[in-house]
């Protein structure tokens, strides 16, 4: 396997910049997984790396190699696609098989690579079978089955559950990290889904625009987000920003909310009286208070999934989410009062988004 190097790298199609120079160290054999919203230009840095672009400056180093040119299928590396990219005409064995005939190797090896693969992935009862016979995961599997034969310094997956139904993609995300740490292989992953990114990566690099905005173990970009928008887009209910501003008071530093609500004590980080911040709340980090006691929010939606009972309702001015593992007896109008789990809150300053720390 290998480490790979993506220093300064810059994308240009024409006069407009679409990646402004992007470093990341992935170490050899993590799971890397590049999230972001549409047009992030994550699809763009995996396709440089694979040699599907050109680079328009910067380097990509694999193992101490410099890549940039060389051609993709030196490289030794494969890639996952979103669309399985499956020849239809030909049975699940020669689709896996195919790289291996076009390098030459020989039947035997080829016969004991595909065979290994299959029963990886559990696919030896559908090598017989063409791609039209197979469900989505199961092509899926014969995708990925096509790169592990070759096996590869580095693999390389572009969004490959999207086209996969729920309860699909929670299983083949389980099956693609149980592969990952059999085959002790370097990955680099993409999607926009930040669910996929927090359950399989040893390491996330969240993207906007071409920038990297933070890069981290998925607990503590959870846990320490460096501005507004990596704490919005990682989490599910993404938290909650109410705009304040702090007020200090016998030696303590709180904020308050526009409309005059008291939001709670918190660590001023430096932030003057009347600095504009946004509290920033996770939705699990409100508990119920008594009537008399903590913060007052009208439910407007009660949304029960089983595991928890997500509810949306005005505090401070804005629209909260909160979300209770408690089986609360909460309905539509009800008014009620929540108390902020103590140290959780974080505070951003309102003008650039960033953490104040």
């Amino acid at each position: 396997m290998a480490d790979v190097e993506i220093c300064d790298v810059r994308k240009s199609f024409g006069a407009t910049e679409v990646l402004h120079g992007v470093s990341i160290s992935i170490p050899d054999e993590s799971f890397t997984v590049l999230v972001g919203p549409s047009g992030c230009g994550k699809s763009t840095l995996l396709r440089m790396i694979a040699g599907l672009e050109e680079i328009t400056s910067g380097d990509i180093v694999i193992d101490d190699e410099i890549v940039n040119r060389v051609p993709p299928k030196q490289r030794d590396i494969a890639m996952v696609f979103q669309n399985y990219a499956l020849y239809p005409h030909m049975k699940v064995f020669d689709n896996m098989a195919f790289s291996l005939k076009l390098a030459k190797i020989d039947q035997a090896a080829i016969d004991k690579a595909v065979h290994e693969a299959a029963a990886i992935l559990n696919l030896e009862d559908y090598l017989d079978r063409y791609p039209r016979q197979l469900s989505g995961g199961q092509r899926q599997r014969v995708a990925m089955g096509r790169a592990i034969v070759r096996k590869p310094r580095v693999f390389l997956f572009d969004e490959p559950l999207s086209n996969l139904d729920a309860k699909l993609r929670v299983q083949m995300r389980t099956e693609i990290r149980e592969l990952h740490q059999r085959l002790k292989s370097t990955s680099i992953y993409v999607t926009h889904d930040q669910i996929e990114a927090m359950t399989m990566a040893d390491q996330i690099v969240v993207m906007r625009d071409g920038y990297i905005e933070q890069t981290g173990a998925p607990l503590d970009l959870y846990d320490y987000p460096n501005n507004v928008f990596v704490a919005g887009f990682i989490g599910s209910p993404a938290m909650n920003f109410i705009a304040g501003e702090v007020r200090h008071s016998d030696g303590r530093a709180e904020v308050v909310a526009g409309d005059g609500t008291v939001l709670g004590e918190v660590e001023a980080n430096g932030a003057a009286a009347g600095r504009p911040v946004l509290y920033g709340m996770r939705p699990e980090h409100f508990v119920l208070a008594g009537e008399n006691e903590g913060l007052p929010m009208d439910i407007s939606v009660v949304e029960p999934t089983g595991a928890e009972i997500l509810v949306v309702g005005r505090l401070g001015g804005c629209e909260v989410q909160i979300a209770f593992k408690e089986r609360h007896d909460l309905r539509y109008g009800q008014r009620i009062h929540l108390k902020p789990r103590p140290g959780m809150a974080h505070l951003f300053d309102q003008e650039t988004g960033e953490v104040l720390r």
